[in-house]
């Protein structure tokens, strides 16, 4: 015998981790095809299925837990304080494989799941209740209902009433699980898009009549002086998962609304000038006015290109989503590059046409959320929100019809602050959800100038909503790289400014980040933990640094700084696209087979303009450079240094210690300049620049070196550590080690991009001398590409 079990078992354990191990290695690597969305949606609801849905109810416990052991007279949250959302199979922006029918079936699929689980969590709880009848009373209001349901489910009595006779809690839940079933099948037809065979059967129309029956369960073992985890768990989760178990946002680009609205007007002939020509003061007067009106724009029939048709059906089908699901599957609506009010204005009315908003009473069913991208967009976005605030149509959508923001006038008139709520509506009153994004402005501007430009705008945008009544819910878009966003979410969320938190956040996770975050229950837990801390201590204790005028005033020359510094190299120099495109392996990335979406937007070119923020990123992360995450802070940071010396780097050294903004911004620098390794960088440019382009690349590159080494040299000199990363030595080994592994990786990447780039040369020019085909030296290429992904964890 061993310690703990027996010779045979372990064994036995060894041989399957063998053989799983085996079986691993020799799966592939890379997808063979290019995978669909709904190949997608699976993937992510896999955390779901695996994970989260059992998570959750842990999640709430251990707060309720800690809640009560520290200030016991303080009543728990509600349980779905914490919520999922998810744009996978809803996100359309420069997707052309999201069509309105995936968004349906992703939807379906999202309930078939949940439903599963639900069924599942049932057929437990009947083996678990088998209180008798002669051992424990049960309320009438139990009774009542048994005999409710034998008369709906006749079927379900004859088979088990003799068999649970004296067991009712059994039999009702085996009321309750035929339901669900009942609900599943009827889930399945719509997924199929099929005529319904029994539409007279029993079923759950919502989450509503299943917690009542689950409740009823509940009451019923509380007042006979019992309890079940399992049964309380399962409430949790119904609370938070419903049947639709994610939100789903849905997402397009703002100008695909304005050309859709212009080529309907122009059809209809309604105005002789054309509506994408008109100033932004008409286009929103129009808007006004049509908002107004009860009259259809957009006839039933749809005669017009197959981008507007999109737009208009991808409308229609979220109504017909909050009319089979309930508004809770889908409420957002987000605009990327949102840049005015009349785009914001485009889509109440495009929503108005498929009935998600009454112009008569200004109640509405679905939230607009501007996304602000570039650093223009989110300076532009003040002036943006202010306006659209002062609308009164927009202003009372949010309160929740006239009705409602007619009264709340009134009362803040006697000097009254109490809120009202609509029943009508299903929105949160008064709240507008502002989504900022993180790449695409460190993609413009580089990462001091992005974060810079983010924490003011947070911060400008809690105001006015304050002036005008409101709360805002900031909708932060990081991505899983410090390039985007990404990096630990507890310091970030602590750095936020002010009031900007209030009790609420969202934040995205990225695909390439949910393995690490949410694999095991653990990880989850203590992910979902660390951000539930954050956010909680950022709302009660906030440092108040982020408002001293002088300090803010230094952050602003030094985002000014770094934005020129960095916009020099990217869009000034010269030879800095070529060496982009020959030295990283952008265009070999683009032919991973690892999302549906382009790498490119779909009007994109050859330049940076076109280029998608996730490959931008993704490419100097493989060649080492980093680039995007720190480029420009350090000649910001020596240029106000030479002003004065002493006097400044103990300033820095002030608001390092001090305040967790530019702690958090020189803790990420810091972090990357870590990951970054120049002599590898350095042998990406001399092997895969052409021989005509050395000379010039040399300069380009001599121009990044200096810039990491002045970077580094400040950074150090700030943080006070002898080495990067010394104030955290388990994440300094850990990059070490890594770096170390990834090493030989970038070597065998370099010559198999050297060989597959002479590849096509000699291809084109009728002469081949390979011992490789194209495609094998392609494959390994992009097995290299997974490798460095996977040592440098944060790839983009």
């Amino acid at each position: 015998m061993t310690a703990g079990g027996y010779s045979w078992e372990t064994t036995q354990l060894r041989s399957q981790l063998l053989e799983d191990i085996r079986l691993w290695w020799r799966t592939d690597e890379l997808h063979q095809f290019k995978p669909s969305v709904l190949d997608e949606v699976d993937y992510a609801l896999h955390y779901f299925q695996s994970v989260l849905f059992d998570a959750i109810p842990q999640l709430y416990e251990r707060f309720k837990y800690a809640l009560n052991s520290t200030f016991p007279r303080l009543e728990p949250p509600i349980k779905s304080f914490c919520q999922f959302g998810s744009w996978v199979g809803s996100d359309r922006d420069g997707n052309p494989s999201v069509t309105p029918e995936i968004t349906w079936q992703t939807a379906c699929y999202q309930r078939h799941m949940v439903l599963e689980k639900y069924i599942e969590s049932g057929k437990a709880l009947i083996e678990l209740l088998s209180v008798s009848l002669h051992w424990s009373d049960v309320l009438p209001d139990l009774l009542e209902s048994l005999e409710i349901e034998q008369s709906q489910m006749s079927g379900v009595y004859d088979a088990l009433a003799l068999r649970y006779r004296q067991e009712p809690y059994r039999l009702k839940l085996a009321y309750v699980v035929k339901r669900l079933e009942n609900t599943r099948e009827r889930n399945s037809a719509l997924w199929k898009r099929e005529i319904i065979k029994d539409d007279k059967a029993p079923i759950y129309p919502s989450e509503a009549e299943f917690l009542t029956d689950l409740r009823l369960i509940q009451r019923n073992l509380s007042q006979t002086g019992l309890k079940c985890q399992q049964l309380e768990n399962l409430l949790t989760q119904v609370e938070i998962f419903g049947f639709n178990l994610t939100q789903l946002d849905i997402r397009q680009e703002s100008t695909r609304h304005s050309s859709a609205i212009g080529e309907i007007l122009e059809y209809l002939g309604i105005l002789q000038t054309n509506y994408e020509e008109l100033p932004e003061e008409q286009k929103i007067a129009w808007l006004i006015e049509e908002l107004q009106t009860r009259r259809p724009l957009i006839p039933a029939q749809l005669a017009f290109a197959d981008k507007t048709n999109e737009v208009v059906e991808t409308m229609r089908v979220l109504r017909s989503l909050q009319q089979e699901f309930g508004c809770n599957i889908c409420q957002t609506y987000i605009i990327s590059m949102c840049r005015s009010v009349s785009d914001v204005l485009e889509v109440l009315l495009l929503a108005k046409e498929a009935g998600l908003y009454d112009p008569g009473t200004a109640i509405g069913t679905i939230r607009v959320v501007p996304l602000f991208e570039t650093v223009e967009d989110l300076q532009r976005s003040r002036q943006v929100m202010r306006d659209l605030f002062s609308l009164p149509l927009y202003r009372a959508l949010l309160a929740g019809g006239y009705e409602v923001y007619e009264e709340e006038k009134r009362t803040r008139g006697q000097g009254d602050k109490e809120s009202f709520s609509s029943p009508a509506s299903p929105l949160n009153p008064n709240l507008q959800e502002i989504m900022l994004g993180y790449s695409d402005s460190n993609k413009d501007s580089g990462f001091l100038s992005s974060n810079w430009e983010i924490h003011k705008a947070q911060k400008s945008l809690q105001q006015i909503a304050e002036e005008h009544g409101l709360s805002v819910r900031i909708f932060h878009g990081r991505g899983g790289s410090v390039g985007r966003g990404g990096g630990p979410a507890y310091e970030a969320i602590l750095a936020q400014p002010g009031k900007s938190i209030n009790g609420r956040i969202k934040i995205t996770e990225q695909g390439e980040v949910l393995a690490s975050k949410y694999s095991l229950p653990n990880l989850a837990l203590y992910n979902l933990e660390t951000i539930t801390t954050a956010v909680i201590q950022a709302s009660l204790l906030s440092a108040g640094f982020d408002n001293i005028e002088p300090w803010n005033q230094i952050m602003e020359e030094l985002s000014a700084r770094s934005r020129s510094h960095y916009r020099d190299l990217i869009y000034e120099q010269p030879d800095f696209i070529d060496f982009f495109h020959q030295v990283t392996p952008i265009e070999e990335i683009s032919q991973l087979q690892i999302s549906s979406r382009p790498a490119r937007r779909p009007s994109g070119n050859k330049g940076l303009s076109g280029l998608r923020a996730i490959p931008w990123v993704f490419s100097w992360t493989q060649t080492r450079f980093l680039l995007p995450a720190w480029y420009g802070v350090g000649t910001a940071l020596q240029e106000f240094l030479n002003e004065a010396p002493d006097d400044h780097i103990q300033l820095l050294q002030c608001f390092y210690r001090k305040w967790p903004f530019f702690k958090m911004v020189i803790s990420k620098v810091e972090m990357t300049l870590a990951k970054v390794d120049l002599q590898m960088a350095r042998h990406y440019v001399e092997e895969l620049s052409k021989p005509e382009d050395k000379q010039r690349f040399d300069g380009v590159f001599n121009q990044i070196s200096s810039e990491y080494y002045l970077t580094k040299n400040l950074v150090l000199q700030i943080t006070g550590h002898e080495r990067l990363l010394d104030g955290d030595p388990v994440l300094q080994r850990s990059v070490q080690l890594r770096n170390g592994t990834i090493v030989p990786l970038g070597f065998i990447q370099v010559s198999l991009l050297k060989r597959l780039r002479h590849s096509k040369t000699s291809a084109s020019s009728g002469v081949i001398h390979s011992r490789y085909s194209k495609g094998e030296l392609l494959r390994g290429a992009l097995l290299t590409i997974n490798g460095i992904a996977a040592g440098m964890r944060n790839t983009g």
